[in-house]
This record gives C-alpha cells, structure tokens and sequence, in this order.
C-alpha cells in the first residue's frame, strides 16, 4: 500500500467515524481499526488527532472554498462589480456545494461536521479554519454585506448565524427530512431541490423587518 494509500484510508475512516460519533468521542484506534492501518500511520502521515481533524476539514473546505472563489468572481463580473444577496447565496449553497459533491465529497457530512466543530470544543479547528480559507470567508462576507446595506452590524451578524444553524440542521439532516416529507406528504425530494428551496429561505431570514 502506498504512503498516499494509507493516508487516504485514514482520512476516510475518520471522516465518517467523526461525522458519525464526534471528534472526542472517535479514538485513533478506532480510526486504525477502521482503516486497517497501525496506529503509527497516523503519526507519520497526520502528527496528531488534531491535525488528521484539521486534514478532514481540508478535503471539503478546498473544493468548497474554490467554487466559491471562482463563483464569485463570475458574479461580479457579470453584475458589473456588484451581486444581490440572492445572487451571493445562490454561489454559496448551489454552486459551492454542488462542486463538493461533483469532486466526490458529500455536503451531508461536511454539514455534520460542520456542526459539531461549532457545537464542540475545537477551537484549534476555528483557528484552522480562519488562516487557511478566511480570505474567502470575508470576501463572502463583505459582498453580502454591501448587498444589505440597510442591516446594522450586530442584527447582521445574528442573522448570519441564524441562517448558518438552519442550514447545517437541514442539509446534514437532509435523510430524515427527506423520510418524513415521503410520509407525511406522499412527496419525494432530492439534495439539489432542498438547496433550491432553501435559498429564498436564506435570503428572507437575512432581509426579515423588525
């Protein structure tokens, strides 16, 4: 088995150990048992838990980050040097996570975990995090901003958070959500349909009066 093999095996066990069962709870041995690797592949390949956790994050967040890059620059340029928050939000939710799942990782389980590095006491993670895809973060951030322009600071940053936690409660939960609409409504529904939908949704939680 090659060096990019077994760390490939690693990064795949515990992205669904970790999704499944959280960060502290998923030991390395169960993540080598999983895997079928000796606990000493992960120090070699990772150094620590907190770097195989931060590596996890890396194989979402790069893909994520680059649609949303590229998706927002083809918004202004096609704006004319501006974009609407529905223009912003349809980058983020349609495109980024469409690009997620066309490279092969899937938006359900970054959600999850998503989740838990913010219901969980990661704060290595957050700092991750920030050095490495800030940039875009904020750019995301300040063109959402000028698009709301009418929104004080504070109201705008609860509103965000507002918007992020109906998000990662909806995709990451996408399968129950999905099983109760077939039974209570006789409807089914895709990935892509939800995200569609949820937009507008996202958009009016951030524009709501009062």
């Amino acid at each position: 088995m090659s060096h990019s093999d077994t760390a490939d095996r690693i990064l795949d066990a515990a992205e669904i150990l970790f999704a499944e069962r959280g960060f502290a709870e998923t030991s390395l041995r169960t993540i080598t048992s999983t895997a079928g690797v000796n606990l000493a592949a992960v120090n070699y390949h990772f150094g620590s838990k907190k770097e195989l956790i931060q590596a996890v994050f890396e194989r979402f967040l790069t893909p994520f980050t680059d649609c949303l890059e590229t998706a927002l620059t083809q918004r202004i340029a096609d704006e004319g040097g501006a974009a609407s928050a529905d223009d912003l939000l349809e980058s983020l939710y349609t495109v980024s996570l469409g690009g997620l799942k066309a490279q092969g990782r899937d938006p359900q389980r970054f959600m999850r975990l998503l989740g838990l590095a913010y219901s969980q006491s990661q704060g290595h993670l957050r700092r991750f995090i920030v050095a490495r895809y800030g940039q875009t973060y904020r750019r995301f951030i300040d063109l959402l901003k000028q698009a709301l322009p009418e929104i004080d600071p504070v109201t705008f940053y609860w509103r965000l958070y507002f918007m992020l936690g109906a998000t990662i409660f909806t995709l990451s939960s996408f399968d129950a959500i999905e099983a109760i609409l077939k039974e209570d409504f006789g409807a089914e529904t895709t990935l892509q349909d939800t995200i569609d939908r949820f937009v507008p949704s996202a958009s009016a939680m951030l524009r709501a009066t009062g």
